[in-house]
C-alpha cells in the first residue's frame, strides 16, 4: 500500500523547506491489538512549535524527531482491525496521530468517535469538542473564577484563534456579564463581535490599545484569558483589578525566544499584578483528565444546542 508522510527534515525557524513529503509503503498485514487506519483530519497547533526544537522547553511534550513523520491530534476511519473494541468502519482519534495517509497503530490507544455528538461534523472532536474546546473549558473553570451574577469583565487575547474565539463564548455562558476580545485584523475583529457574540474586539495593530480597552472596559478587568504573552498581556495586565485572574493558555507571542515557560512579566508589570494580587498560574488542561469526559459532553451539548459556535 502506498502511503504519503510529513518529515520533519530539520531543525529552525519553521518555514515549509524544513518539511518534506515522503512516499513509503505500509505493510499488507496487521498484527493482533492493531488496526490501519486512513487518516481524515489532522490538527495544526501553535504547541507544535515548540516540539520543533531539540528541547521543547516542557516536561510533557517529545520533541519531533528529524527524518520522522510528524504527529500529533488526529481522526481516521479503521480499514481492518485485530482488535477486539474496533471494527472496520469505526471513526477514532489519538493526540499522536502520525502525519500520513494511512498508519498501522495500536487499537488500544486510540478512542472510539460518535459522530452523532458533533451533528457529523468530525473535525469538531479536534477543535471546539475535543483538546481546544478542553482548555477554553477547564482554563476557565479552574482558573478563571467566573460566578454568575458577578458582573464580571472578561478580555481574550488571540481571540480569533481556535481556542480563543471559544473562551469568549464560554466565559458568557460560565456567566461573564461582558466580553471583549483582542485580534489582529478588522475582518477577525468583526467576527467576534457578530457572529461569536463578544461585546466588542480591539485590533492591536490599529490605534492605541490601552485607551481601547480602558473605553470598553470601564470597571477594569476581571478574567483575562491569555493566549499570546509580550506587549499585548502587559497592556490588559495594568488595568486588571484586584482579586483579578490570569488564565494563562498559551504564550504565542514568545515561543520563538529561548525564555522560561510561563515568561516572567516586565518589573513594572509584576508589581501591579503582585499588589492587586492578580493569579497568574501555570494552566495545562493534561492535569485536569479526570474531567475530560463530562466537559466534552458539555462542549458538545453546547455545539448541538447552537450556543457554542465553530
Amino acid at each position: 500500500l502506498f502511503n504519503f508522510k510529513i518529515i520533519l527534515g530539520k531543525n529552525g525557524v519553521p518555514m515549509a523547506d524544513n518539511f518534506r513529503l515522503e512516499q513509503t509503503t505500509i505493510a499488507d498485514t496487521i498484527q493482533a491489538g492493531q488496526v490501519r487506519v486512513r487518516t481524515l483530519y489532522l490538527s495544526v497547533d501553535p504547541y507544535m512549535r515548540c516540539r520543533m526544537n531539540e528541547d521543547t522547553g516542557s516536561d510533557y511534550l517529545l520533541p519531533w524527531q528529524l527524518s520522522e513523520a510528524a504527529d500529533g491530534g488526529g481522526i481516521g476511519v479503521v480499514e481492518e482491525s485485530k482488535h477486539s473494541n474496533l471494527a472496520k468502519g469505526d471513526f477514532v482519534t489519538s493526540f499522536s496521530w502520525p502525519w500520513q495517509t494511512v498508519a498501522i497503530l495500536d487499537g488500544s490507544l486510540l478512542q472510539k468517535l460518535v459522530p452523532q455528538l458533533v451533528n457529523g461534523r468530525l473535525s469538531y472532536f479536534l477543535g471546539a469538542a475535543g483538546i481546544t474546546g478542553l482548555t477554553a473549558l477547564l482554563g476557565i473553570k479552574e482558573k478563571g473564577h467566573v460566578t454568575v451574577g458577578a458582573n464580571q469583565t472578561m478580555v481574550v487575547s488571540g481571540a480569533a484563534g481556535a481556542c480563543g474565539s471559544l473562551a469568549g463564548q464560554i466565559g458568557r455562558l460560565e456567566g461573564c456579564s461582558r466580553v471583549v476580545g483582542i485580534a489582529g485584523t478588522d475582518e477577525k475583529c468583526s467576527i467576534l463581535v457578530q457572529e461569536m457574540g463578544f461585546d466588542a474586539a480591539i485590533n492591536y495593530k490599529k490605534g492605541n490599545v490601552a485607551e481601547q480597552l480602558h473605553e470598553l472596559c470601564p470597571g477594569g478587568v476581571d478574567v483575562y484569558f491569555d493566549n499570546v504573552g509580550g506587549d499585548i498581556s502587559d497592556t490588559v495586565i495594568s488595568q486588571m483589578n484586584q482579586n483579578s485572574h490570569i488564565i494563562l493558555c498559551g504564550q504565542i507571542s514568545q515561543y520563538n525566544k529561548d525564555v522560561p515557560y510561563p515568561p516572567p512579566l516586565p518589573p513594572d508589570i509584576e508589581k501591579i499584578q503582585k499588589e492587586r494580587k492578580i493569579t497568574r498560574e501555570r494552566f495545562l488542561v493534561l492535569n485536569y483528565m479526570d474531567k475530560q469526559e463530562a466537559s466534552i459532553l458539555q462542549l458538545c451539548q453546547w455545539i448541538q444546542e447552537g450556543k457554542l459556535k465553530v
